[in-house]
């Protein structure tokens, strides 16, 4: 299984960027997708998350900013982030929980990164 992520890039303070996360290979089911971002000299954290179902999760630092959607048929997780502010700059990883066969358990893979900068 492979996640490929785009969309990252430089961006004003204020501006907007679209994240896209497509999952290919041996692939089952998809349970949540989501992005963790992980800032310059920190740790990695959570950003948005999605259930197959549709029910989302964000940290508080985005809420009202940041939108994740996901579309099931092309095991695609985008993010939407608009209003964005210096202290977003990071890299930006998606990740999916993937069940890769009928019997096999559910593994987490991880994309390769992209980076987000935002300029005050």
């Amino acid at each position: 299984v492979q996640l490929q992520a785009s969309g990252g890039g430089l961006v004003q303070a204020g501006g907007s960027l679209r994240l896209s996360c497509a999952a290919s290979g041996s692939i089952f089911s998809i349970s949540v997708m989501g992005w963790y971002r992980q800032p310059p000299g920190k740790q990695r954290e959570l950003v948005a998350a999605i259930a197959s179902g549709g029910s989302t999760n964000y940290a508080d630092s985005v809420k009202g900013r940041f939108t994740v959607s996901r579309d099931n048929a092309k095991n695609t997780v985008y993010l939407q982030m608009n209003s964005l502010k210096p202290e977003d700059t990071g890299v930006y990883y998606c990740n999916a929980g993937v069940v890769t066969g009928v019997v096999t358990g559910l593994e987490a893979y991880w994309g390769q990164g992209t980076q987000v900068t935002v300029s005050s």
